[in-house]
């Protein structure tokens, strides 16, 4: 025969972590957190006195109160396993949140095709496996070829420096453009090229998630920035070259 394991007699009520009965609307994800966290010795006194104040005639299902106390306590160690693994995110954060500001005003590479013509200047990087042949565009942002050249790449990485002057000798405005290039081996066969954008890290946003720094104007997680690029110095003074 089944046995109820609410006691006819008692007027004590016996929390559940399994059942969740009561109004959830009354109640929310919080405090029912800080109930589960806060409370378990008021858990173990309830359910001390229910069995104490018990009918001797109809007793309770001990086996029923036990695997309750066990799920509750299972509960509570998971609130806390959560409440660590808060911390140790939070503490992951703080990490990356220095490494970011430790590359403001340093020279980073990341992998991308767009970066900003500044003060006359814009830079890439260009990496293919073997030598090829090869022509280069750059593009506004409406899409215009403002520049465009053959040049030959040697295997590795090739820097490739644009002034902003166009093939008709127009002086093009400070913004953001783009690169493109295709290039080609003796065999007429297409080779893939890699473009980098090189340039300052002259800011990091903290707030975003995951952290964002800015390189030429545009904007990279920290797992894009692939190397960061020592600027010359002069080794007699030490001093920074322009």
């Amino acid at each position: 025969m089944a046995i109820d394991a609410t006691p006819p007699n008692s007027n004590v009520a016996v929390p559940s972590a399994a059942s969740g009965t009561g109004n959830p609307g009354a109640r929310s994800a919080g405090a029912t957190k800080s109930g589960l966290a806060d409370n378990f010795e008021t858990f173990l006194s309830l359910l001390t006195t229910q069995l104490r104040n018990q009918n001797p005639l109809d007793p309770l299902n001990v086996n029923q109160f036990t695997q309750q106390l066990v799920q509750f306590a299972q509960v509570e160690q998971q609130l806390k396993g959560n409440s660590l693994l808060a911390t140790l995110a939070n503490g992951q954060k703080a990490v990356q949140s220095t490494q970011a500001l430790a590359f403001v005003g340093a020279t980073a590479v990341v992998d991308g095709s767009t970066t900003t013509l500044a003060r006359g200047s814009a830079g890439w990087s260009l990496q293919t496996p073997k030598r090829v042949s090869a022509v280069v565009s750059i593009t506004n942002p409406t899409g215009q070829t403002v520049y465009s050249e053959d040049r030959t790449l040697t295997a590795g990485a090739n820097k490739f420096a644009w002034d902003g002057k166009g093939n008709d000798g127009r002086r093009w405005p400070d913004g953001v453009y783009k690169i493109s290039v295709t290039a080609k081996e003796r065999s007429d066969q297409n080779v893939p090229i890699t473009t980098e954008v090189q340039g300052i890290v002259d800011s990091v946003d903290l707030t975003a998630s995951p952290i964002l720094v800015s390189i030429g104007g545009q904007s990279y997680t920290l797992d894009r920035i692939k190397r960061v690029v020592r600027p010359p110095t002069d080794r007699a003074n030490g001093i920074l070259r322009p």
